[in-house]
């Protein structure tokens, strides 16, 4: 499909065999976020993913592995890239072979990764996901700690936050410090330039020394949050096990007064959207999935280009719409190949979705 990661005539993970040499690491950062186009920085993990060769088998039985990057905040800025916006990733990863790939690796989508740190002493985080047969997966993580888990406030690169017209992070950099703290710092640097704030929880509970504790740390910057997406499931985790359909339940628990947009993803079957005028759905299209690893990062990746160009997108429930379908289809691509970053969409390939999509509804 259209969007696939080159490098001569080496494709998707295959590129991520190659590992650059000593000569690559003194010009591994680049600070081109495009000019002139609204930036979207992501904030958060990057880490490498190892993925099954085959689907529908655990982690023991799976005969070999693939590696390709992953992370949910640097998928959304390559996400950002790949559709023809501006974005920037702010994170740390390992001294490591991993680390200096991982840096190529945006720079080469086009992301500006001059906000990346290189830890000496802690290595770039590893997480193996299982694909199972109906292709959801099952993570085994290795972060003890992990380079991510040790960036400092110190370490924020904040003239480039401070451009953000949009700053994205997830919870994981919430669970230690002093990772913690820079992600608060970050926030309130972005919220004090007048950028608006987009949360994606996207709940790891394996991570979090227990449910409670996860919770509790998720929520504890929901109110900060200008555009929020969950999934189903978070909504009952985090709501105690209420029932994630019921619009009362999202709009009392969930909902709050400084809240632009609430998203609520439900994988193939589309979204839902709350804001303070207006609430609707928006049903997704429908493809087989291969891996549904990335769906999530490439539908915020969708909506976030949409509003990083018009951001007054929430005062009009039309255009709204128009850009959760574009979002929607952004995720349903994304699952049709396996790995997050190699198979998140161009906008030429959404655009040919839609088009396609439009016409089969005629």
């Amino acid at each position: 499909m259209a969007g696939k990661l080159t490098t001569g005539n080496i494709t998707g993970i295959e590129k991520l065999h190659i590992v650059g040499g000593a000569e690559d690491r003194t010009a591994i950062t680049n600070g081109n976020a495009a000019k002139n186009k609204p930036l979207v920085v992501c904030f958060g993990e990057l880490l490498i993913d190892f993925v099954p060769t085959v689907g529908g088998v655990s982690l023991a039985e799976a005969p070999a592995f693939k590696k390709a990057p992953g992370g949910a905040p640097a998928n959304v800025a390559v996400g950002v890239s790949r559709l023809g916006g501006s974005s920037a990733f702010v994170g740390k990863v390992g001294d490591d072979e991993f680390g200096y790939m991982l840096a190529d690796i945006l720079k080469q989508n086009n992301v500006d990764n001059s906000g990346m740190r290189f830890d000496r002493t802690a290595r770039t985080a590893l997480a193996f996901v299982t694909l199972k047969a109906d292709g959801e997966r099952e993570f085994m993580f290795f972060r003890h700690p992990s380079a991510d888990m040790r960036l400092h406030e110190s370490e924020l690169n904040t003239n480039l936050i401070k451009q953000a017209n949009i700053f994205h992070y997830g919870s994981i950099s919430l669970i230690e410090e002093p990772c913690k703290s820079a992600h608060l710092a970050a926030m309130n640097i972005a919220k004090k330039s007048g950028s608006m704030l987009s949360y994606d929880p996207n709940l790891r509970l394996p991570l979090w020394p227990s449910p409670e504790a996860a919770r509790k740390g998720i929520m504890s910057i929901w109110d900060q949050s200008d555009i929020i997406k969950v999934s189903e499931d978070e909504i009952t985790f985090l709501t105690g096990g209420d029932d994630p359909y019921d619009d009362n339940v999202v709009m009392k628990k969930l909902f709050h007064p400084n809240l632009k947009l609430l998203v609520v993803t439900e994988g193939s079957e589309g979204c839902r959207y709350y804001t303070k005028a207006f609430k609707g759905r928006v049903p997704g299209i429908k493809v087989k999935p291969v891996d549904t690893t990335g769906a999530g990062d490439a539908f915020v990746s969708g909506l976030l280009n949409s509003l990083a160009s018009d951001s007054k997108l929430f005062q009009d429930e039309k255009r709204l719409r128009d850009a959760l379908l574009f979002a929607n289809v952004c995720g349903a691509l994304t699952v049709t190949e396996r790995g997050a970053i190699p198979s998140l969409p161009t906008k030429t390939a959404v655009l040919d979705a839609l088009n396609k999509h439009s016409a089969s509804k005629k």
